[in-house]
Parts: C-alpha cells; sequence; structure tokens
C-alpha cells in the first residue's frame, strides 16, 4: 500500500467537511419537493371526491356542503387544506346561462358544471435564503353533471 505524502495527508477528510454539507443540501431539498408533490396530488384527489359527489345529479349538484365534506374525507387527516364548492351553468354552444331552463334557445340545452377548488399551504422544514417558507397549493376540478 502506498502512503499519502505529507502534505495529501488529511485532505479526504477537508474534501469530506466541503461535500457533505452540499449533499445533505441536496436531499432535504428532494425531499421538501417530494411533500409539496404529495400535498399537491393530496389536493388534486380530493378536489376530485368533491365534483364526483356533485356531479351525480341535479339535488347534488346544488349541495355544496356535501362536495366540500367529500373533499375534506379524501383529504384526511392531512392538515391545512380547504374546500370550496360551486356550480355554473352554460348553454350547449358555450354560451353564459343563469341555470334557468329559459336561457338556452331551441335547440340548445342547458348544461350543468360543478366546480371545487381546494387550497392549502405547505411550511417547508428548512428557511432556506431566497425562497418564502410557507407554500400554496391550489387545486381546481370541474365536471359536467349527469341529467
Amino acid at each position: 500500500m502506498i502512503k499519502p505524502s505529507h502534505s495529501e495527508r488529511g485532505a479526504a477528510l477537508v474534501e469530506i467537511a466541503i461535500i457533505l454539507p452540499l449533499i445533505m443540501l441536496l436531499a432535504i431539498g428532494a425531499i421538501e419537493i417530494g411533500r409539496y408533490a404529495n400535498y399537491a396530488n393530496i389536493a388534486a384527489n380530493a378536489a376530485h371526491a368533491g365534483v364526483q359527489y356533485g356531479a351525480q345529479s341535479l339535488t347534488s349538484a346544488s349541495d355544496s356542503a356535501g362536495m366540500q365534506n367529500a373533499a375534506q374525507i379524501d383529504w384526511g387527516s392531512a392538515t391545512g387544506f380547504a374546500a370550496t364548492a360551486s356550480h355554473f351553468c352554460k348553454c350547449s354552444d358555450g354560451t353564459a346561462s343563469t341555470c334557468l331552463s329559459t336561457d338556452c334557445p331551441l335547440p340548445l340545452h342547458r348544461i350543468l358544471w360543478v366546480q371545487v377548488i381546494v387550497t392549502g399551504s405547505l411550511n417547508s422544514l428548512l428557511a432556506y435564503p431566497g425562497l418564502p417558507r410557507t407554500f400554496s397549493i391550489s387545486r381546481t376540478a370541474i365536471m359536467t353533471v349527469d341529467q
């Protein structure tokens, strides 16, 4: 085995001392990105669950509390989320409607839509220079109602 020269002793320790903090920063950054992606998926799935509830019938489409509850059940124990549910109408040609049956002239028909927006925030594990400590998440799901 070749012994390192006197000037090379401790070089590996210095190299590790320089590289290890960078590797740790990259690892924690990857964990943060994974956490954000997970929360975004939770929000998207919860919004989708809410609109699935609302799209079942005309009665469930007007049940905003039921759509919000379906979203809340879907996100489970995750914290920091809020859901907002609504419905709106359009004529079959895409023009606006106030949801009255007389809004769309024949041969057009009214289409009812439900929408759930799930918003939340995620606090990062560490404070990074130049980045906010809290990241906002918002996902929207829209679906037509079975009529």
